[in-house]
């Protein structure tokens, strides 16, 4: 499991543009603020504003570069299973992913008529788990979110369950903190709510 305390926690946070990738980076990114760390974030982005991927990294201690090196990410955070896969050889034997498990098709695939929806990509994570080499938590965020009656809290969803998983040597209440900081005050009690759903 990650933690920020032992080596500078390492995380990258993978989707597709318009899923909230950006501020659950900056959610974590709060937190090792708080604690008095330096942090470095960056954000790699697709030829799409939506629909195009998106990468987040966020690193704790004092790395060099604020871009996680391959097989150093003590937790990948993967809003859609495709993504979860394109960026699995940044994480790092032993680490955790935490990957939403609707498929959402990109664009390029819609216009093709690809059936695409993401059980391979979710069988390979689990082949991973099986040989051990990962930690692989199945997280169902679009039920939550329907249960919550707002798609847009997906990425508080997944960040909580990395939370609750131990991935980011973050507590609950610490990212409960992040989002009243990050949020604006009239989401907190939606965020929040996001949270305690998945800790229930």
């Amino acid at each position: 499991m990650g933690s920020s305390t032992e080596h500078g926690l390492n995380c990258v946070i993978c989707g597709v543009g318009g899923q909230g990738n950006v501020l659950a980076s900056r959610l974590i990114a709060q937190v090792l603020l708080d604690r008095n760390e330096h942090v470095k974030t960056a954000e790699t982005i697709g030829m799409a504003q939506r629909g195009g991927s998106v990468t987040s990294h966020v690193r704790g201690g004092r790395p060099n570069s604020p871009l996680v090196p391959q097989h150093t990410a003590d937790a990948l955070i993967a809003f859609e299973p495709a993504e979860a896969v394109r960026c699995i050889d940044l994480v790092r034997d032993g680490g955790t992913v935490i990957v939403n498990t609707a498929a959402l098709q990109p664009p390029t695939a819609a216009l093709a008529g690809s059936d695409y929806d993401g059980s391979e990509a979710l069988a390979y994570l689990e082949e991973l788990q099986t040989a051990g080499d990962l930690h692989v938590v199945f997280v169902d965020g679009d039920e939550i979110c329907r249960a919550l009656g707002n798609p847009k809290v997906l990425n508080v969803v997944l960040l909580a369950s990395a939370v609750k998983a131990e991935a980011l040597g973050i507590s609950r209440e610490e990212l409960e903190e992040a989002i009243r900081a990050q949020v604006k005050p009239e989401f907190h009690d939606l965020n929040l709510q996001a949270v305690a759903q998945v800790f229930a």
